[in-house]
């Protein structure tokens, strides 16, 4: 895992800036990805006769499973992906 920056080491805006904007891709893209989850999770299952507490395989999966993957990917974000920073200005110390 990456080493967060000491406070000490300051980062450009320019920097700063491109941090967010590769966050925001890969923020982007998750959803993109979670959406394709989605719609194989619910219209992909749903030719299945599978039952899950009496409820349709496709139900559960579509509703449940997508929940848990998109918290999956959060913390994937979150741990891997995203670096912590100061966002403030320099006059705000």
């Amino acid at each position: 895992m990456a080493k967060l920056k000491n406070a000490s080491q300051k980062m450009s805006d320019a920097e700063k800036f491109c941090t967010v904007r590769r966050e925001a891709i890969y923020t982007f893209l998750s959803l993109a990805v979670l959406i394709v989850f989605w719609l194989f999770a619910g219209f992909g299952t749903s030719s299945s006769d599978a039952k899950i507490f009496g409820l349709p395989f496709w139900a559960v999966f579509g509703t449940v499973g997508v929940w848990i993957f998109a918290i999956f990917l959060s913390f994937v974000l979150s741990r891997i992906l995203f670096k912590n920073m100061d966002l403030g200005g320099d006059g705000d110390e």
